[in-house]
């Protein structure tokens, strides 16, 4: 199935605004284009709504079902029981209440598994709890590709460990990880898994009751949606680690793990994600299906249209000597976040690209710490062009003709 770009470009305001016309944008990984159904939604909370929601009156009444709505249809995309997911203002102010959770928890001695390919957020909030006694073990990449290896993690578990945290994908190395198979692996050594799905869920929503996790933790504005981090914590460890919010709701697994009050209108706006996943099943596959079939069914089309754009731009660029293609050189292992690691900055490659009308970023990206285990330069980083299933093969063509130009 090929997909409809003319229709989907049209979700998105972006790309008819005159501001930006002209220019490709692959900086997806920082932040994603808003589809209009995102925009509408925030727009009327914002005009119509914006009161304390759960009230007696009609606005306050409207405004806590559309926050219930956006929360029990965005948890039956994503495969688990609606209270089972949670908002809160990013996916790094996510982790960092479950590590104190955590930290309560666990004691002195116990272990928790880190990786040196994750992003900072599903890391530095783990390791500081070193300074609690708690023992942090590092699950290292391959020096040369950026892979994880399973079987290195099997050396690594035993009784003492608590809690395997890894990237669904990462976003530097880009390689898609086995989430089942590592979480047969922790929990048959008796450890939970939290699972930063950040730059996985912009290329299709998990089927996360099926890949297994305890925690599943992603970001709206890198979806398509508004600044929100969502989690899915599942019940048995949700209602197992100690409650981080006001005492009265910690009955309510929800709300178990968000200390201050919620964002009503962006929580409200994120059911407007679920809108275009309805919408585009609907335009490109039809029928009738559950959210979750749907989910399933657009996160494979989205998934074939990136992967078929995907591989000519990493064959182009393994073919030059001067240019080290971070993870991956197969299209349908990763996801289309391409780290170059080149013999001049990333940040001075970007600058190029944005006067030949290309929007791409270069740096660490928070990922210092595989960068330095694949003994890439800190002063040089990588340029990282990121794409999503709205991108066009033009713009794939435009980005290869600039890159032709400068290397």
């Amino acid at each position: 199935m090929n997909i409809d770009s003319e229709w989907v470009r049209a979700q998105f305001p972006a790309f008819a605004e005159p501001s930006l016309q002209g220019q490709a944008f692959f900086e997806n990984a920082g932040g994603s284009y808003t589809c209009q159904q995102v925009i509408d939604r925030l727009g009327r909370f914002y005009r119509e709504r914006k009161v304390q929601p759960y009230g007696a009156y009609a606005a306050s009444q409207a405004g806590g079902a559309e926050m219930d709505e956006a929360r029990s249809r965005m948890a039956a995309i994503l495969g688990v029981e609606s209270d089972e997911l949670s908002f809160g203002p990013s996916t790094t102010q996510n982790t960092y209440v479950l590590a104190q959770a955590f930290g309560q928890m666990m004691q002195p001695g116990e272990a928790i598994v880190v990786t040196n390919q994750d992003h900072e957020a599903n890391s530095g909030p783990w390791r500081r709890l070193a300074d609690r006694g708690i023992e942090i073990r590092e699950w290292q990449v391959d020096p040369e590709t950026g892979h994880l290896d399973p079987a290195d993690l099997e050396n690594l578990l035993d009784e003492q460990v608590r809690l395997v945290c890894f990237p669904h994908c990462s976003n530097v190395v880009g390689e898609i990880n086995p989430v089942t198979e590592i979480t047969a692996l922790a929990h048959a050594a008796g450890a939970f898994v939290c699972v930063d799905g950040v730059s996985y869920a912009p290329h299709g929503f998990a089927d996360v009751g099926a890949l297994g996790p305890d925690i599943y933790l992603f970001s709206a504005y890198k979806t398509f949606g508004p600044h929100q981090g969502l989690m899915v914590i599942r019940r048995a460890l949700g209602e197992l680690l100690p409650n981080q919010a006001h005492h009265f709701n910690g009955d309510v697994l929800y709300k178990r793990f968000t200390p201050a009050g919620p964002d009503h209108a962006q929580v409200a706006a994120s059911a407007g994600m679920a809108d275009y996943i309805d919408a585009f099943h609907a335009h490109h596959i039809g029928g009738e299906a559950d959210g979750l079939a749907r989910g399933v069914a657009v996160h494979d089309a989205m998934r074939a249209h990136e992967t078929k754009l995907l591989q000519p731009l990493l064959d182009a660029m393994a073919a030059r000597n001067s240019v080290r293609v971070i993870g991956p050189a197969d299209a349908t292992e990763r996801a289309p976040t391409v780290a170059l690691a080149l013999d001049r900055p990333g940040a001075e490659m970007a600058q190029a690209l944005a006067e030949r009308g290309i929007m791409a970023a270069g740096g660490d990206f928070y990922a210092g710490r595989a960068l330095e285990a694949m003994k890439v330069p800190k002063d040089k980083g990588v340029l990282r062009l990121s794409f999503t299933h709205y991108t066009t093969q033009a713009e794939m063509d435009k980005l290869l003709n600039a890159l032709d130009d400068l290397l």
